[in-house]
């Protein structure tokens, strides 16, 4: 008799699993529709492909901050460097890591959904997951790609405050709010909201102000566990005060921008979020509230931290805006809830709508011409360098291009953007015009410039390379990236 009465409760479990894995694996073919374009495609982006370098470097021995410089933290380059060692050199390595993290961010953004909506509603919040995060910038290998789904999990741990172990699954988000910071410290806001919401949950179940002390100390020891071990690896090795002014001075010295954080080209580029945000925040006051209105007060709190991680920065890119995805969907659920009267027909429409932000089949075409174009200069550019002392300089173009010619590094600012940007000038520990004079005095075989610059430029520095082009270079061949000129220019003395 036990055996058949519990036949009738374990179908509907079954059911209800098969039901998941089902909606998993519809993440996981959008995932691969979605970054398929860009997968292998070296010039995908920009700032990757400086990760890129560093992380195969460090497979060669070599350290961030002391052998090749970037303010970045030192968990980013490592995450790439793992990619490397499994997969490779090439980026198609990284790439599929980050989509490996892009596929769990889906499933965390359906698993925290279904507290709120329903099935179908929550699996077309990972779908909106997986094409937002691709509009916003991290269609290949962005930072954002990587640490936006450790906030999922540290808000998949601590949203329930009256979970059975809510302490455990708190020490354990605050861990990996720790290693979230060192892919970028900009996240420590939102690390900052999960541990307060951690305590006051506790506060709610009547924990004595004794005890909320120890738990803050032991929150904030775990998140700063990860950067407090890597700045004790430099410091053994003699090196603090490069990884304290890689990581923490520079970020204070490097200028702000003159459009400032809130730039008014970003208006339209930011739209979507803020429509989402806006209709949700509509749909569950006037026709579908929230079914756990905690939970959802929860995610309205995470949303302003997620906006100070966004504008923490003097200077705030495009691609930022992608902290902000989970937190536009998630509020937007009440819109695409189907047990509403209207159905499934918001849901469909948003979705309609943000996969028309992609425009895939361009995807292909641009990506296809970017690595053939990429290529082809890599080409051009080999026979003239080797990775002991006849070494390229990218002025100005793409870092990925020191790898794929197989030229060793001329400087350890190898980031065109650090030498040639305005805004960094007071930000590297050196004068950009010394380190530019310095490379071009050891006469460069080769040196890649762009006809458009993406930044505010240091005439200075760009002058010395200017007069050194047209007196000792000649061009050797050019070709258009991400709607530049990028030229190659080969020594002819």
């Amino acid at each position: 008799m036990l055996v058949m009465s519990s036949l009738p409760q374990t179908e509907p479990i079954r059911k209800s699993r098969r039901a998941d894995v089902a909606a998993c694996i519809v993440l996981l073919l959008a995932v691969i529709a979605v970054r398929a374009p860009w997968i292998g495609n070296a010039n995908a982006d920009i700032d990757e492909q400086l990760y890129s370098l560093i992380g195969n470097a460090m497979l060669d021995g070599k350290l961030p901050f002391v052998d090749l410089w970037d303010r970045k933290p030192v968990g980013l380059f490592a995450l790439f460097a793992l990619a490397h060692a499994v997969g490779g050199p090439a980026a198609a390595s990284y790439q599929v890591l980050a989509g490996l993290f892009t596929l769990a961010g889906a499933v965390m953004m359906y698993v925290l959904s279904r507290v709120l909506v329903d099935r179908v509603a929550a699996s077309g919040a990972g779908l909106l997951y997986v094409v937002l995060m691709s509009t916003y910038g991290s269609h290949s290998g962005q930072s954002e790609a990587f640490y936006v789904p450790m906030m999922l999990a540290m808000a998949l741990l601590v949203r329930d405050p009256a979970h059975p172990r809510a302490f455990r699954r708190a020490l354990a988000a605050m861990l990996i709010g720790g290693f979230a910071l060192q892919v970028k410290y900009t996240v420590v806001p939102q690390c900052i909201f999960f541990g307060m919401w951690a305590l006051w949950g506790q506060y709610k179940r009547g924990a004595p102000v004794s005890k909320l002390w120890r738990s803050g100390i032991a929150f904030a020891t775990l998140g700063l566990l990860p950067t407090i071990a890597v700045g004790a690896f430099y410091t053994g090795i003699g090196h603090f005060d490069a990884f304290l002014f890689a990581n923490f001075t520079s970020f204070f010295d490097r200028l702000p921008s003159p459009s400032g954080r809130l730039d008014i080209d970003h208006t339209a580029f930011v739209s979507p979020l803020v429509v989402l945000i806006v209709l949700g925040g509509y749909a569950a006051i006037r026709f579908s509230p929230p079914r756990e209105r905690q939970t959802y007060f929860f995610v309205l709190f995470w949303l302003v931290a997620s906006l100070a991680t966004v504008f923490l920065p003097a200077t705030v890119y495009r691609y930022y805006y992608a902290a902000l995805v989970p937190n536009a969907i998630l509020v937007a659920l009440p819109l695409i809830d189907c047990r509403t009267k209207v159905r499934w027909i918001p849901l469909a429409i948003v979705l309609a709508g943000a996969a028309s932000t992609l425009f895939l089949p361009q995807q292909y075409a641009q990506s296809q011409e970017q690595s053939a174009t990429l290529n082809r200069l890599s080409r051009a550019i080999a026979p003239n360098v080797d990775n002991k002392t006849k070494c390229l300089w990218v002025f100005d173009g793409p870092t990925s291009l020191y790898t794929l010619s197989g030229s060793c590094l001329p400087t350890r600012y190898i980031y065109p953007d650090h030498l040639n940007n305005a805004l960094e000038r007071n930000a590297l520990g050196v004068e950009q015009t010394d380190e530019v004079a310095r490379i071009l005095a050891n006469r460069p075989p080769i040196i890649v410039t762009a006809d458009t610059k993406f930044t505010i430029q240091n005439e200075d520095a760009g002058q010395l390379v200017e007069r050194a082009v047209t007196d000792h270079y000649r061009e050797l061949t050019n070709g258009v990236l991400h709607g530049r000129t990028i030229r190659v220019w080969k020594r002819i003395d």
